[in-house]
């Protein structure tokens, strides 16, 4: 039986994450596309009802990281999000899904921005196999709040890390 695994082709497991990814917005002095990359997933347990996504920068300056994305109710039958999934509108992701705030206080992909200088920044992509069909949350949900019941709900995860820095 193969493991639970999800990876990119935008960029490799540890590797960095090209500047399309990078978050669009000048009071943190980025200017980057803020699309998220494509990402693919198998090999979930059997009994996975519904697909969570977060992605989470443990490196960020604020004393407890930042989240980046979340993704709630993703169907089962869901093994990949195309390339830019992560747009506000979630035109690009399967229906029945749900995008809540991410820490940038924005809906949908909230694309890297450490502080300039900063050492290369972790961006944990992880996908969580949910043995429920659909987390009870709203978009009006906080993204805290979604996270704990996807983990109180979680059968197994799968994870992808890119790292990216500004120079």
């Amino acid at each position: 039986m193969a493991d639970f695994r999800v990876w990119s082709d935008d960029f490799p497991v540890n590797g960095f994450m090209p500047k399309a990814h990078e978050f669009d917005d000048r009071a943190f002095g980025v200017d980057g596309e803020n699309v998220s990359p494509a990402l693919q997933w198998d090999a979930p347990p059997a009994d996975t009802q519904s697909f969570a996504l977060t992605v989470y920068d443990p490196d960020a300056p604020t004393g407890s990281g930042f989240w980046h994305w979340v993704v709630v109710n993703l169907p089962a039958d869901t093994r990949s999000l195309p390339r830019n999934a992560g747009k506000a509108d979630g035109s690009l992701l399967p229906a029945g899904a749900l995008q809540v705030r991410n820490d940038y206080g924005t809906v949908g992909f909230g694309g890297a921005a450490p502080p300039r200088g900063d050492k290369p920044h972790r961006y944990i992509f992880r996908v969580h196999a949910l043995k429920v069909a659909h987390l009870p949350i709203t978009a009006e949900t906080t993204n805290a709040v979604a996270r704990f019941m996807t983990h109180l709900n979680e059968l197994d995860s799968a994870t992808h890390t890119g790292l990216y820095e500004l120079k």
